[in-house]
């Protein structure tokens, strides 16, 4: 596989630029080229062999985006060990859980990260995580800045074991179905899956994908502003462009720093080609106005393209009209961490052919796209609704869920017999095109982040003073959607703005700062079935105003909870206008 991404360019055009890591600092850029990029992968590679890590074992990387991050997911590779990248913004529970999870041997990170002019403590998070994960041999920790950390027994300080270390590794030679990464992301019930991803298939799926749906030409410089942590920085910032022989910008800040217009002085620097972002960036921008993206040169960008959630039309417009000038192609793709790259997407189509806006529309090739009704019937003829199947096997898709095979199948089998349900619901157009409408289980999606509400009901029910809790989604202007919790409080309760608060942090420090709900509303009990299961679609019509048509509640164990829901909401909203 780094034969693919690397070795094979090297020979042809070593000093062709592999990586442009454009870091937190603006106009602080390092270009990085092929032959460097495979001596950084073979260094930190022959230092992983060093400290005892072998083929199949498991190594986490806790690392904001840089070279280095790349070169360790690469040198993993080489070795033959699966990396499991977690994002640098996850709290140090949700490290230690996806660390015990998966029994990583070694974790890799930095001392600390820098975020939009601030400092990020990696390496604390990861002395708190590893406290409780006896499976952690070796800490190898690097620089990103100059401050000095608490270096342990266990911790190897990177950089000078890799200035020591050979700068050739032979690669480990390895099956097309052996494992390459695991990813772990959100269900609707329980504790993160960890997908896993193998090597043939999905390098192949992610470089086909690249190239076509983005129609990447050698020399692009291709800018894809996702985080390692996420699966479209594993495709598309990683694996794809470098199997292909692109230039990849590495984008270490935020849309914001140092003021709203980074994005596109970045795009004017770098001359970007194609450049990959989320809808809830493009919502944030759009709110800042045209100027920021005027300001700059803009010329060099001849794709654009969505991900992470489905564009709403404003922001598609502002997109394509303000920061594409009407010019640039613009596709919104629609994949999954399952599905290893995009599976939906306007492009590769016949050429010039119709673009319709926030609508992912064209399966890529081998993607073969099904409709399916209630009765698990499949759904013929356009113009039509119903939950989002694919009907054959593609080379990027997920082989199982780390050590719990029967989960795989529960969660994406069972449901379609013969198929492969993606948990959206979509519709198809008079035309035959899909659009995605969303998800259609108890999974939100706040700025282009899969959350699942139970995983926030788990961590708040963790209050001593909270017996009951329920989260729902509701549509956020920026943010797509954002959390919005019932809660039931003991009756001797007093505090209960303390205790609010209180369910923030829990929140924050067992999942992650983007989790914690942006409303907690305290009402007496929840609308719950005879058989005790909570309707939270009767909350979600509460919190979307429809309480008019709350349809069938006959099978509320007691109906006039609703009217009691909502007097509390009516309430809540006028104290907090």
């Amino acid at each position: 596989l780094t034969v693919n991404c690397l070795d094979q360019h090297v020979e042809k055009s070593p000093n062709r630029v592999a990586l442009i890591w454009e870091r937190d600092e603006p106009g602080t850029a390092v270009h990085v080229t092929y032959r460097e990029l495979l001596d950084l992968t073979c260094r930190l590679a022959n230092t992983l062999k060093k400290y005892g890590i072998q083929k199949g074992d498991k190594v986490a990387i806790y690392m904001s985006v840089s070279p280095l991050s790349v070169a360790a997911m690469l040198a993993c590779a080489r070795i033959g060990a699966v990396h499991t990248v977690v994002f640098a913004g996850f709290s140090a529970e949700s490290l230690a859980g996806r660390i015990m999870d998966s029994g990583c041997k070694a974790v890799i990170t930095y001392n600390q990260g820098v975020r939009g002019g601030r400092i990020i403590e990696l390496k604390t998070t990861v002395d708190e995580a590893v406290k409780n994960c006896p499976s952690i041999k070796h800490v190898f920790v690097a620089q990103r800045t100059d401050n000095k950390v608490q270096m342990g027994d266990r911790d190897i300080p990177l950089e000078e074991e890799m200035a020591k270390a050979a700068s050739v590794c032979t690669p480990e030679s390895m099956d097309s179905e052996d494992m390459l990464f695991m990813l772990y992301t959100s269900g609707s019930t329980g504790k993160p899956k960890g997908i896993v991803h193998t090597q043939a298939g999905y390098l192949l799926y992610a470089a086909l994908t690249h190239k076509y749906v983005f129609d990447y030409q050698q020399g692009d410089v291709f800018g894809c502003v996702a985080d390692i942590g996420w699966i479209t920085g594993h495709s598309y910032v990683v694996y794809g462009p470098l199997c292909n022989g692109a230039t990849s910008v590495l984008f270490e800040s935020t849309p914001v720093y140092p003021d709203p217009g980074r994005y596109w002085e970045v795009v004017q620097r770098l001359k970007i080609n194609q450049f990959y972002g989320a809808p809830t960036a493009i919502r944030l921008l759009l709110n800042y106005g045209e100027e920021w993206v005027k300001k700059y040169d803009r010329s060099s960008l001849k794709t654009l393209g969505s991900v992470g959630e489905p564009i709403n039309h404003e922001a598609w417009q502002w997109f394509y009209h303000v920061v594409g000038e009407g010019r640039c192609t613009l596709v919104d793709t629609w994949w999954q961490t399952e599905t290893g790259g995009i599976c939906i997407a306007p492009r590769p189509s016949e050429e010039k052919a119709e673009i319709i806006p926030a609508m992912a529309m064209r399966p890529f090739f081998g993607i073969v796209p099904v409709l399916m009704d209630e009765n698990g019937k499949v759904i013929e003829g356009n113009d039509v609704s119903g939950a989002l199947c694919i009907a054959q096997p593609w080379p990027g898709m997920a082989r199982t869920i780390y050590g719990d095979h029967q989960r795989f199948v529960d969660a994406y089998f069972k449901a379609y017999p013969g198929y492969y349900f993606t948990g959206d619901g979509a519709y198809r157009t008079k035309k035959g095109y899909y659009q995605i409408t969303g998800r259609m289980d108890d999974v939100i999606n706040i700025s282009g982040h899969r959350l699942g509400t139970a995983e926030i009901e788990d961590a708040m029910a963790d209050h001593p003073e909270v017996p009951e809790t329920a989260v729902i989604g509701y549509p956020h202007k920026i943010k797509g959607e954002g959390a919005f919790a019932f809660i039931v409080l003991k009756e001797q309760t007093a505090h209960i703005d303390r205790v609010k608060e209180e369910l923030k942090t829990i929140v924050a420090s067992k999942i992650a700062k983007y989790a914690v709900p942006d409303h907690i509303l305290v009402v007496k009990r929840l609308p719950k079935t005879r058989s005790g299961k909570i309707m939270r679609r009767l909350l979600r019509k509460v919190v979307t105003e429809q309480s008019g048509n709350m349809g069938d509640v006959t099978t509320l164990d007691d109906p006039s909870v609703v009217k009691e829901i909502l007097d509390a909401y009516q309430k809540y909203k006028k104290s907090s206008s």
